[in-house]
């Protein structure tokens, strides 16, 4: 019996440690992200996305596919030169990540909260809405 519940735990600890480490990788791909996102990188975006994924702006009831997404590059390049973007992992739990992301824009800020859900090290699906025309409940 004391063997039973010593493999018992040790296989809890097993499991906990890796849905950490999924987690912390989920983070990661989640600062990628967004430091590509800040320089428009093309590339790096395109190998942080699934093929299949499906980005959806719920703000402007837009869904993007991975190649609506990297064509509409060029345009943010211009839209965010001379920006910043903060980010904050809200929470993040079976490969889904709520993040809330302010866009300090030169002339305005955007707060957003946005939804990633990771596999396989790629986002395979996004949703992004406005919480605030300003970045003062970051």
């Amino acid at each position: 019996m004391h063997r039973i519940s010593w493999r018992i735990v040790l296989a809890a600890t097993l499991l906990m440690s890796s849905l950490a480490r999924a987690s912390a990788d989920d983070g990661a791909i989640i600062d990628r992200w967004y430091s590509a996102l800040l320089v428009a990188d093309r590339t790096e975006l395109s190998d942080l996305l699934a093929d299949d994924v499906r980005m959806k702006l719920d703000d402007i009831g837009v869904v993007q596919t991975k190649e609506d997404f990297i064509a509409s590059i060029d345009e943010w390049r211009g839209a965010v030169a001379g920006a910043a973007i903060r980010h904050r992992i809200e929470k993040s739990e079976n490969g889904e990540t709520t993040v809330l992301a302010c866009y300090d824009f030169p002339n305005n800020d955007t707060l957003m909260r946005e939804t990633f859900t990771v596999a396989g090290g790629r986002i395979v699906a996004s949703t992004q809405t406005a919480v605030a025309q300003d970045c003062s409940g970051y």
